[in-house]
């Protein structure tokens, strides 16, 4: 990927191997068509998180999009956190302010607004597929929509589901199932996380968090059962429109 030019607005994406990311082309493209000609948007690709914080003293920064797997790493290198950020214990925004580094997450309100429109009366329960930052912004959404959830992990806490545990009567009692994980994302487009998909019916409701490939795995797999499915392409735009947002309040 050809180097971006810094300009006088220098805004990014903080993650690890992020050159596949949407954020860049996302905001290349909004900056484009707002005519903001001193506005730019470059992947930080950090291999470590202490690695973050020579980044404030940059020049021009505005603002950071965190992605995996810094979402609650980064948190201690801030010195302000929004209030849902702080519930939620994850970021994925953080401002420039003249007060120093605030975190906020957009993650919740993308996830609420794009996955509302496809719940049912029968969706009362949901199964959460991976235990990082981005499954927390999920779990904060169930609990402010009043729909009962448990997380399923490889390495399970005691209030955690191991993917072993989803048998028929679990499958049947959890009708919404949200990945979390990266399993799933290109260019590993034919792994899938491990779930009895022969249990389901047309009455689940899937959603990947993954955007590339648009269709998952895990997604074709929902389908194919008459599941109803939706990718996190949705979530990510309104993620980003909420990030820009707070960078310009």
């Amino acid at each position: 990927m050809e180097k971006t030019e810094k300009k006088e607005n220098r805004f990014g994406l903080v993650g690890k191997d992020i050159s596949y990311s949407f954020s860049q082309g996302y905001f290349s493209e909004k900056f484009d068509k707002l005519g903001l000609s001193n506005c730019s948007y470059e992947n930080f690709d950090l291999p470590n998180i202490s690695n973050f914080k020579e980044l404030p003293n940059q020049k021009n920064i505005k603002g950071l999009n965190v992605t995996i797997p810094y979402k609650e790493q980064v948190i201690p290198y801030l010195d302000d956190l929004d209030q849902e950020a702080k519930t939620i214990g994850a970021v994925n925004t953080i401002k420039f302010t003249k007060n120093g580094l605030k975190g906020f997450n957009t993650d919740a309100y993308g996830f609420k607004k794009s996955i509302t429109p496809n719940i049912r009366k029968h969706h009362k329960k949901a199964l959460i597929l991976g235990t990082g930052g981005a499954s927390k912004a999920i779990a904060y959404v169930f609990d402010t929509i009043g729909i009962d959830y448990i997380y399923v992990s490889r390495n399970p806490s005691r209030t955690q589901f191991n993917y072993n545990d989803l048998d028929e009567s679990v499958c049947n009692e959890y009708k919404i199932i949200v990945n979390c994980s990266p399993v799933g994302t290109h260019p590993n487009i034919k792994e899938k996380p491990n779930i009895p998909y022969h249990l389901l019916t047309s009455n689940h409701l899937l959603f990947d968090l993954i955007y590339n490939p648009s269709k998952t795995a895990f997604l074709k797999e929902g389908e194919q059962k008459g599941a109803t499915i939706q990718n996190g392409y949705k979530m990510l735009e309104l993620q980003a429109e909420k990030a820009w947002e707070i960078w310009n309040l």
